[in-house]
């Protein structure tokens, strides 16, 4: 039998493209290495009675994609709560500062700033979300659609400077100087963004630690959209998918299922090749499928590899991994299961602290400290921390009169300097992570009951993101948009391979749970295909 399209790798975005194109009519198969669906969006028992995420925690784009609504995938199990509170910065330790609550309601976080950090930073922080909700609703409508110049003009045809978004229908460059000012912002580092708009440190760490969550420092060119990306979660907030983040994952499975797709796990996809009119897609295990079409889900330079072994030309794809940056490695993560939630000071109850991202760093001085020690190789002076108690929300998730929490940490690179090796050194860094925890909700590290440590050599092997690097290549700006991850890339497609896509975190619009690539990738698939498929489809 010859598929319409064989996907490698069962990723969110993977299965996604699967899911758009048997939608569509196709023939689909899905090849997973693994034997748990979905990929760094998956959710397994780690402890006795706990449903633990194997990746992400927090969904955020995908909300605000459609792609959840188009698929209708509520009506396969999917539902979300909204994490309303979505952020929590407590005061630093040994203080009686109040904290800071970021909630949907721009008033109610707006009254939150004011109480921590001054009536001229709520002001502020209004201003801000009026101008750089709109604009955040642009990048996303700019991450929804194949990244070529003419759909990035129509993302962002309109906005001004002003105002964020214009009502003259022009683009901005129409009025002189206009267009060179926005650029300038969105070129702009996210530190001069905050630096521009607020005075409080605290807001100014809470914010730039939010957007380093998409893998670059603040400090960098091009990350000042990566902080304005919060004025949007007053739109919508993070969601929280009920039974864990693998929720999504299986609702799309039973999707693909529905319409006549399949998946096949268990069974590593060893090369690739072209044969013919056709691809040769064969496993570690002896299977061969042939399918017209291939659509990759796994890490770019995965798929590179199994184009070789396929017999691709070796010095082109040398030239490619050559000039792709997957970066020193991003971060880490230790899976808990607690008697409790954290108990932060000055706070009388857990409903505002628990139910989004609890950003732990006070002073950006940390963020700037750690990822300066990853470039050399080292561990961060002190471990920056988000904090995610999801059990709050869903208490389905951990076993009964427990809690569970995610403590992510950044940076940690992926290879040490001095001949160490995670191995050496993975169980002391958690407990410096828990000890950053436990300093901000004292008695935190007492209710640990169970954990799990996922260093960046344990994600690399569990979940096949080479270098541990969770956005697969690096998120800086000369690797996004049409340069992501190179520029003959781009596109979803494979010069000299026909037929082959790409999808996932290594293309556009990047890492995170957001659906984006898998849905263009299948449209591109759909539309290179549709003259001589229309025929073969009506002749079945």
């Amino acid at each position: 039998m010859i598929l319409d399209a064989a996907v490698i790798g069962s990723g969110h975005n993977a299965l996604v493209a699967a899911c758009y194109l048997a939608r569509s009519g196709w023939s689909v198969e899905v090849l997973e290495r693994d034997t748990v669906l979905g990929g760094a969006v998956s959710t397994v028992e780690r402890f006795p009675g706990h449903q633990v995420d194997r990746g992400s925690s927090a969904h955020i784009m995908i909300r605000h994609t459609g792609i959840v609504e188009d698929l209708e995938l509520a009506r396969f199990g999917l539902r979300y709560l909204d994490c309303d509170p979505w952020a929590f910065a407590p005061a630093p330790p040994d203080s009686d500062a109040p904290p800071i609550v970021f909630r949907r309601s721009v008033r109610d976080t707006c009254a939150s700033i004011e109480a921590a950090c001054g009536a001229r930073d709520a002001d502020a922080y209004r201003r801000f979300v009026q101008v750089w909700g709109p604009r955040s609703a642009r990048v996303m409508r700019a991450f929804g659609a194949t990244p070529t110049a003419p759909n990035l003009a129509r993302a962002f045809w309109g906005l001004t400077p002003e105002r964020g978004s214009g009502s003259s229908g022009r683009f901005a460059g129409s009025t002189p100087g206009a267009g060179s000012a926005l650029s300038r912002e969105f070129l702009g580092s996210g530190d001069a963004l905050l630096d521009e708009w607020f005075d409080d440190e605290r807001l100014k760490a809470a914010l730039a630690w939010f957007g380093a969550q998409s893998g670059p420092p603040m400090s960098e060119p091009g990350t000042a959209p990566m902080v304005g990306f919060a004025a949007l979660m007053h739109t919508l907030p993070p969601g929280r998918a009920v039974g864990g983040s693998g929720a999504l994952t299986k609702a799309l499975a039973a999707r693909l299922t529905a319409d006549g797709g399949r998946v096949h796990t268990g069974d590593e996809v060893a090369a690739i090749a072209r044969r013919g009119e056709h691809w040769s897609v064969r496993t570690v295990g002896g299977r061969e499928v042939t399918a017209r079409t291939v659509v990759a889900g796994c890490h770019i330079l995965t798929t590179l590899d199994l184009l070789e072994r396929g017999g691709h030309d070796s010095t082109e794809l040398d030239r490619w991994r050559r000039r792709i940056r997957v970066g020193p490695g991003i971060g880490m993560v230790v899976r808990l299961a607690t008697t409790d939630l954290p108990r932060y000071g000055g706070v009388d109850s857990s409903a505002e602290t628990s139910s989004g991202l609890q950003l732990l760093v006070n002073d950006r001085r940390v963020l700037h400290a750690g990822h300066g020690a990853a470039l050399a190789g080292e561990l961060p002076p002190e471990p920056a921390v988000l904090a995610m108690s999801f059990s709050a929300l869903d208490p389905s998730i951990a076993a009964p009169g427990q809690h569970q929490l995610s403590l992510w940490s950044q940076w940690h690179p992926y290879a040490l300097s001095g001949g160490r090796t995670w191995a050496d050194v993975g169980e002391r860094e958690a407990d410096r992570i828990i000890d950053v925890m436990d300093r901000f909700a004292p008695g935190f590290a007492d209710s640990v009951v169970h954990r799990h440590v996922q260093t960046p050599a344990d994600i690399e092997s569990e979940l096949g993101m080479l270098g541990g690097n969770v956005m697969h290549v690096e998120m800086s700006l000369d690797q996004m948009f049409f340069w992501r991850p190179l520029p003959e890339l781009a596109r979803h497609r494979v010069p000299g391979a026909p037929g082959l896509y790409l999808t996932g975190a290594s293309t556009h619009p990047g890492g995170g749970v957001s659906g984006a690539s898998g849905r263009t990738a299948a449209q591109v698939a759909l539309a290179d295909a549709k003259p001589g498929f229309v025929r073969r489809f009506l002749q079945r």
